[in-house]
C-alpha cells in the first residue's frame, strides 16, 4: 500500500478505456487512491487546472503533482513505486518493442474501433478489415513477446497488457453493436486466450465495464452528437 504520506489521485471516468490503464497500474502496485469521477460532457475546475494542454482524462495527482496521459501514467507508476511488481519490461529492446505496439493500439487500431461504432456501408467494411488485419499484427507480437506465457508480459501483467487491454470492454461492445467477431479464436487464438487471462486477473477484475452498459454509454453519445 502507498505510505500514509503519500496522496494519490486520479481523475477519470469509469467508461474511459485510457483511465482505467492508470487504475490496473495502481491497482498491480497494490497503491490506494482517489478516484475522481468526471461527469461526460463537462470538465471540472480540477481537470482544467490539472490538465491545462489537453483538458482531458486521466489525470494522476501525486503528492498535488499532476501527471497527464495514460501511457506516461503508466511509466510513472512503475517508476516511483518500483518496489511493485515491474509494468515495463526490463531489458531496452523489450521495451522499445512493448511502446512501438502500445503506439501502434492508440494511433491506428483504437481508432478504426471508434470507426466501427459510427460507420456504415464501405465504411464500416474498411474499417472492419483493418481492425482484424490489426488483430493478426497483435497475434504475432503476442506469441513474439510472450514466449509461450499467459501475457505480452510473460507470467505478470505488463506495460501492453495494459495498452491493449484496456480496450477490451469496448472491442466487446462494438461487436455485440455490429454483429461482428473481431477476436475470433479460429484466427488469433493466442489472443483470445491472452483475453481472458488478462480479464480474469486480480488488479483487472471490476474495471472492465459491463458491455451492455458500455453500448448504452455509446448511444448516448451518439445520441447528443446528433442533437
Amino acid at each position: 500500500m502507498a505510505e500514509s504520506s503519500e496522496l494519490i489521485k486520479l481523475i477519470g471516468a469509469w467508461a474511459s478505456p485510457y483511465v482505467m490503464r492508470a487504475r490496473i497500474a495502481l491497482n498491480l502496485k497494490s497503491l490506494d487512491y482517489e478516484f475522481l469521477q468526471e461527469t461526460f460532457g463537462s470538465k471540472s475546475q480540477l481537470l482544467l487546472q490539472s490538465n491545462p494542454v489537453y483538458k482531458k482524462i486521466p489525470v494522476l495527482i501525486h503528492n498535488d503533482k499532476p501527471i497527464c496521459e495514460s501511457l506516461i501514467i503508466v511509466e510513472y507508476i512503475d517508476e516511483v513505486w518500483s518496489s511493485g511488481p515491474p509494468i515495463l519490461p526490463s531489458l531496452p529492446y523489450d521495451r522499445a518493442i512493448a511502446r512501438f505496439w502500445a503506439a501502434y493500439l492508440d494511433d491506428k487500431w483504437f481508432p478504426n474501433l471508434r470507426m466501427l461504432r459510427a460507420a456504415a456501408g464501405e465504411a464500416r467494411n474498411e474499417a472492419t478489415r483493418q481492425l482484424a488485419e490489426g488483430l493478426l499484427l497483435l497475434e504475432d507480437a503476442f506469441v513474439k513477446c510472450s514466449k509461450g506465457k499467459a501475457l505480452f508480459g510473460g507470467d505478470e501483467i505488463g506495460y501492453l497488457d495494459i495498452a491493449f487491454g484496456s480496450f477490451l470492454g469496448w472491442l466487446r461492445a462494438t461487436e455485440k453493436m455490429n454483429e461482428v467477431k473481431l477476436l475470433d479464436e479460429a484466427k488469433t487464438p493466442g489472443l483470445a486466450k491472452w483475453a481472458e487471462s488478462f480479464s480474469s486477473h486480480a488488479a483487472v477484475k471490476g474495471l472492465i465495464p459491463d458491455t451492455d452498459k458500455l453500448i448504452e454509454f455509446a448511444k448516448m453519445i451518439a445520441a447528443k452528437m446528433r442533437s
